[in-house]
């Protein structure tokens, strides 16, 4: 297995950029990805987010370490959480809600299938 060295996360370049799936505000918020999916079902990248309000639609159990940025999650079934830079996540399986995203948001994460 190779390993998988993400160099200078924080102002790294990011390859795809698209509006996030399911908007709920306008504009919708854009974001943008460079990652890699290795074979044994693991997806590791570096993630952004412009501001807005979008729904959730990853339903693999999830880890992330946010790097800058502001935002609330607002699951389904819970509690808002309010994350900040330097916050990290696990998210399971099915989790679902709405991302506020407050102020461009960049993670790096961990989705295991």
């Amino acid at each position: 297995m190779t390993i998988t060295h993400f160099r200078d996360t924080a102002s790294v370049t990011l390859d795809e950029h698209n509006p996030v799936a399911v908007p709920l505000s306008e504009p919708a918020a854009i974001t943008s990805v460079t990652c890699v999916e290795r074979d044994d079902g693991v997806e590791t990248g570096i993630w952004e987010c412009t501001p807005g309000r979008w729904r959730r639609q990853i339903v693999q159990q999830e880890f992330c370490h946010f790097i800058a940025g502001r935002c609330t999650f607002i699951p389904d079934v819970g509690e808002p959480i309010e994350i900040k830079a330097g916050d990290a996540l696990m998210l399971p399986a099915n989790t679902t809600g709405v991302w506020d995203i407050q102020e461009t948001l960049r993670k790096t994460y961990v989705l295991i299938f």
